[in-house]
């Protein structure tokens, strides 16, 4: 089978597309004929040894995929041949990635795939709508009637983020550097987008929510807490997403006097049975047209290194250049 792997962590130019063993499924894992990945920031991190892991050797890159099920383990109890499904959460924790003709993932990460919803969609929402879901509902416990800021809008978990808030009730708040991303935040849900470029941030959080949010979205790397914590509400829930090495000053005593509470998280360390729920609410949400996947552009597989370099220069280089996800096909 084709795959995009590397034999050791690096630069872009460090992932070979080439032939590789097609893998034997055993216990409770299924053999998935992929029909579309998507790239993830973290995706880039690992195969540069920036995020350590236990790698196998060679590994195959990437973490999401969708496709059908064809073999499956002995002890396979909850898919069949033939369906599709599409999951998250590989290519971490010692697990192979998804960037191949032929994946094999146990069954406890992989979940259906709706019938109107394509390979390409499916894989484009997998880890950041999972992440959304994470943050918003087991972390921040969001409910109907709050206020959410969310930092990036139409961000990979941005966009998520405000398609979830909306699905629930929720009011959103967040911001774009263009009138354009602008425009695409607000058809997204957002009632109020902020352009960071031409409007001063602070001043228009005091305009659209005076009593401060219930809920602040972060998703920069050195965060401003002394923004956040002024502009969140009594008992707000700060949700952090990004900034492994980040050391910003904090604010300590407003955070503590207004009751807040500071919650990091990372999606691969869930737990499956979590992220079985996020996915059943993400499957309906697809299907009543209440999530739509971002897709910037869909490349084949054999161009997995042109790929991570996009992903690159929009995220680390931040050239903010991708208006979604890169999508891809064996």
């Amino acid at each position: 089978m084709k795959a995009a792997f590397i034999q050791e962590t690096g630069p872009a130019e460090k992932i070979t597309y080439g032939d590789l063993p097609v893998p034997e499924p055993i216990g409770t894992q299924v053999r998935v004929k992929v029909g579309a990945v998507s790239v993830n920031p973290i995706d880039t991190y690992i195969r540069a040894g920036l995020v350590q892991f236990n790698l196998p050797v060679p590994f195959i890159v990437g973490c999401d995929m969708a496709g059908v099920v064809e073999a499956v383990g002995p002890d396979v109890k909850r898919l069949k041949l033939g369906q599709r499904v599409w999951g998250s959460n590989q290519g971490v924790l010692g697990r192979q990635g998804t960037f191949a003709e032929q994946v094999v993932v146990d069954e406890t990460w992989l979940y259906p795939t709706p019938d109107d919803v394509s390979d390409e969609e499916a894989a484009a929402v997998a880890l950041v709508s999972i992440t959304a879901h994470l943050g918003l509902f087991r972390e921040a416990k969001l409910q109907a009637g709050e206020t959410i800021f969310i930092r990036g809008g139409t961000g990979g978990v941005g966009s998520m983020v405000v398609q979830m808030a909306k699905a629930v009730g929720a009011r959103v708040i967040t911001t774009a550097g263009s009138p354009e991303k602008a425009e695409l935040a607000s058809d997204l849900g957002a009632d109020h987008v902020i352009q960071y470029r031409t409007q001063k941030l602070e001043d228009e959080l005091k305009k659209l929510a005076p009593a401060g949010v219930q809920v602040w979205w972060e998703t920069l790397r050195e965060p401003d807490f002394d923004l956040a914590v002024s502009s969140m509400a009594s008992r707000g829930r700060m949700i952090l997403m990004a900034g492994r090495e980040a050391r910003p000053p904090f604010p300590v005593g407003p955070f503590y006097v207004k009751g807040c509470s500071l919650h990091g998280f990372v999606m691969f360390a869930a737990h499956p049975e979590e992220q079985r729920q996020c996915a059943a609410d993400i499957n309906r949400w697809l299907e009543e047209g209440k999530l739509q996947a971002r897709i910037d552009r869909v490349m084949p597989l054999s161009q997995t290194a042109e790929a991570h370099r996009l992903q690159e220069e929009s995220t680390v280089q931040k050239s903010g250049a991708l208006g979604g996800k890169i999508v891809l096909k064996p």
